[in-house]
């Protein structure tokens, strides 16, 4: 029985005395998250996260998103004093659900659920898959943005969402970085999301547990 792939790395395109700033623990430019690492590689990379590598994925061809093969470990990293612990999910958003959709089930990723309904994004149509102790959230791009606007382009991945243990510690460790708490989508949990002020260059928010977007 085929393994189902699991995020390695993410590369993302920020200053590491950024992320320090955040609450997050840096070593070089290397950050671990959970079982991820987060590989800050400065501004002249580009914006946001730039690449990942994954693992047992069938294909490395996914729908436009710069991806590389890896065999590492897991990463087995400790809590960062903001109260991050891991990563409950990465946000992939594309101008074409169901294509990339079914580019990711071909390679062999788990699709776990579909969903349609408003989001605050302003999203309707989602697609959820496990990987490993990630879940990665398709997003569709939202009606009147520019990556809807051009149907046939890549999916981006766009956005971490950090597991926390108790948002009103991240909240008084981030200060004004942090935007207003409020109830997740998902009921039982409750969401913050990074202000920009932070210069994060990838769309961040901040989760506490809870039983989860979708089934183990």
């Amino acid at each position: 029985m085929s393994r189902q792939p699991t995020v390695d790395e993410l590369f993302i395109a920020d200053e590491p005395d950024a992320w320090r700033a955040a609450g997050f623990t840096v070593e070089g430019e290397h950050c671990a998250v959970g079982a991820v690492r987060l590989r800050l590689e400065g501004a002249g990379r580009g914006r946001g996260i730039v690449a990942w590598s994954v693992r047992d994925a069938r294909s490395l061809e996914l729908d436009g998103m710069p991806t590389t093969a890896s065999e590492e470990p897991p990463a087995a990293g400790e809590p960062h004093p903001n109260g991050v612990v891991s990563i409950d999910h990465v946000v992939v958003i594309t101008p074409d659900l169901d294509r990339t959709t079914a580019t990711l089930r071909d390679a062999g990723f788990d699709l776990r659920r579909m969903r349609e309904g408003a989001t605050p994004g302003g999203s309707t149509r989602q697609a959820f898959f496990r990987m490993g102790e990630v879940i990665l959230e398709l997003v569709a791009a939202p009606a009147g943005t520019k990556i809807a606007a051009d149907p046939d382009g890549p999916a981006r991945l766009w956005g971490i969402s950090f597991l926390v243990e108790e948002l009103d510690d991240t909240a008084a460790a981030l200060g004004d970085l942090l935007g207003e708490p409020r109830q997740a989508v998902q009921p039982g949990r409750r969401i913050a999301t990074l202000r920009r002020e932070a210069g994060l260059g990838p769309a961040i928010a901040f989760m506490t547990p809870g039983p989860g977007a979708i089934p183990v």
